[in-house]
């Protein structure tokens, strides 16, 4: 039976010799990184980030692990991806809304950050498990080696300042400001709370019993508060009282 192209490539082994190299072809046809993420970004809402694995993520697309170290060399490097996946999720979604409603004018800095902040909160929904990295990732990953997605989140949000007449003093502390304030507010959003999550009982669902009484009072009293979202509102108003500062 002849074989095309691809399989007698796969057949050679390193050097010539008779093992098989791990082809990129799976179920769907040829990989892509932008299809390596994008897999990895549904196996991670599935299943969070200790679910993900190359061998896992192989499965799913239909090759073999080592297939997939042409796209991401590393689990490291996977992990950026995750970031760079959501970062492209964003842009996109801000590209849709300035199709739909126009981009806010030079000068209107607090609505165009109003926008990107209440855009990311919505993408952060869908992706949970990967809003942590979006703070683990820039510990360990220099400026010049993020993904260029992650980088225009930035260059987006500097553009807008620098566009409405601030210097580069201002810029930059707005620019800190506004990304502190975001990702701090997504991950207290989205922070686990539910110690049993099928537990109709709130204080239960919440393990209040495995907590001291006597040496945490008021996070008791107030962990029902607590566990509830502050939704887009919350967001907006305290995104508002930040950058009234800076007015």
């Amino acid at each position: 039976m002849a074989k095309d192209a691809n399989g007698a490539k796969d057949a050679k082994g390193a050097g010539g010799g008779g093992g098989r190299r791990a082809s990129d072809r799976g179920h769907y046809g040829r990989l892509t990184r932008e299809r390596v993420l994008a897999t990895a970004l549904e196996v991670v809402d599935r299943d969070g980030l200790s679910g993900l694995s190359m061998r896992k993520l192989g499965a799913e697309l239909g090759v073999e692990a080592m297939a997939l170290y042409r796209y991401a060399q590393s689990k490291s490097d996977l992990l950026d991806g995750l970031v760079e996946a959501f970062c492209g999720e964003l842009e996109q979604v801000l590209g849709e809304e300035t199709e739909g409603a126009g981009a806010p004018q030079a000068g209107d800095w607090r609505r165009g950050l109003h926008r990107i902040a209440l855009a990311t909160y919505r993408v952060g929904l869908c992706h949970p498990h990967v809003v942590p990295l979006l703070a683990t990732r820039l510990l360990s990953t220099p400026l010049a080696r993020r993904p260029p997605a992650v980088l225009r989140s930035d260059e987006r949000v500097l553009a807008l300042l620098h566009a409405a007449g601030m210097n580069d003093r201002r810029t930059v502390s707005v620019h800190r400001a506004f990304t502190a304030w975001l990702l701090g507010y997504l991950i207290v959003e989205l922070r686990a709370m539910d110690d049993e999550p099928a537990e109709p009982d709130p204080a239960f669902r919440l393990g209040l019993h495995r907590m001291s009484a006597q040496e945490l009072p008021r996070l008791r009293a107030t962990a029902l508060a607590l566990a509830e979202r502050g939704g887009p509102e919350q967001l907006a108003a305290g995104l508002d009282a930040l950058l009234d500062r800076f007015d």
